[in-house]
Parts: structure tokens; C-alpha cells; sequence
């Protein structure tokens, strides 16, 4: 049985690495973007703007909600999905964090 490494590694590392896997699709990006123009989105709605199916646009709803990047309540027959700020917070701090490291090691050895 093969166990995971990830928690050997400082725990901004991790955030970054999920926040990574939950954009890694350009679908997941798309749902996000037209989550951020409006206050909540219908499901129904998210599928009209991008041009998947509604199954795989459910299977990629349900990979940012796990990673917390966005918020969802059954209405009846309708899910309604809005942006998840606190982690979208927690994440760009992180992410800032990590790319000022990066910007601040300009000069390399390797050619």
C-alpha cells in the first residue's frame, strides 16, 4: 500500500499544490471566472457559459468545492454556487508568499 509524502512538506507548500490541482483544468477557471461576475450561479447557468455537458460541469463543480474554492447550496432541483473569499484569500497570501521567494532568487547558476 503506498502512502502520501505530502504532509512531509511546510503547509503553505501544500495550499499552493491544491490551489494548483483545483485550477489545473481551464474548465475549472471558466467556472470561476463566471462565478466571480455575478453574487450566486445556478448550475443550469454555469453550463449555458461553458461548453461542456452538465455531468462533466457537476464533476468539475465538485472538485472546487472540495477544494474550498467555492461555496454550494441545494435548492430543490437547483445547486447554487458562489466563491469561496476566505480561501481565495488564504491561497493568494500563500501564493504571494511563494512568488516573491521565487522573484527574489534572480540570479542562477544554471544556464
Amino acid at each position: 500500500m503506498a502512502f502520501s509524502k505530502k504532509n512531509e512538506f511546510e503547509g503553505s507548500l501544500r495550499i499552493i499544490a491544491e490551489f494548483s490541482r483545483a485550477l489545473a483544468h481551464p474548465a475549472r477557471v471558466a467556472i470561476l471566472t463566471a462565478l466571480a461576475e455575478k453574487d450566486t450561479c445556478v448550475c443550469g447557468e454555469i453550463v449555458d457559459v461553458i461548453p461542456l455537458a452538465q455531468s462533466t460541469v457537476s464533476q468539475h463543480l465538485k472538485a472546487l468545492k472540495e477544494a474550498g474554492l467555492i461555496r454550494g447550496e441545494i435548492e430543490g432541483p437547483k445547486s447554487c454556487y458562489c466563491i469561496n473569499h476566505e480561501t481565495f484569500q488564504e491561497y493568494a497570501a500563500c501564493m504571494n508568499e511563494f512568488l516573491h521567494v521565487m522573484g527574489m532568487k534572480q540570479k542562477s547558476n544554471c544556464n
